[in-house]
């Protein structure tokens, strides 16, 4: 019995070790991809009107500015529309307005307090570019003639 209780701590005091090994190396995988080609189609003002009329119930002259704006993308590919008043007489800016989607995504509009514009109701020498912008930025302009009195 005497072995046997030497053998088990001569065993005991023993330390064991596992050691792994691997023999196989692992190359990074890099993978080449090209950005994605993105064709975008420019907007198209089909139509744009602009002018003036007389409101009796807020007792001041109305401005109003609107565009029918289509895109070979669909129509909800256009992100802004905008009118930019200027003086045909000498070329200068007189106002820029924003016009909002209807309930038609082709129809954009916008109307005006004439006593919170710069713009004359009388004064026949306004042109009016409305330029459509989509989701890239390219944008068309349409110029018109503002009615007036």
């Amino acid at each position: 019995m005497n072995k046997w209780i030497a053998t088990s701590l001569a065993l005991l005091s023993m330390s064991g070790c596992t050691i792994y090994s691997y023999d196989t190396v692992e190359e990074p995988v890099v993978v080449h991809t090209e950005p994605p080609v993105v064709y975008n189609s420019t907007p198209i003002v089909l139509d744009a009107a602009a002018g003036v009329y007389w409101d009796d119930f807020y007792w001041d002259d109305i401005w109003y500015f609107e565009a029918t704006v289509d895109d070979g993308d669909g129509p909800y590919d256009v992100a802004t529309v905008w009118a930019d008043v200027y003086d045909d007489w000498n070329g200068q800016l007189i106002e820029s307005f924003e016009l909002y989607p209807t309930n038609d995504p082709y129809i954009w509009y916008s109307d005006w307090l004439g006593q919170s514009t710069w713009l004359d109701p009388f004064y026949r020498g306004y042109t009016v570019d409305i330029t459509a912008y989509d989701v890239y930025e390219d944008f068309d302009t349409m110029t018109v003639w503002a009615y007036t009195y």
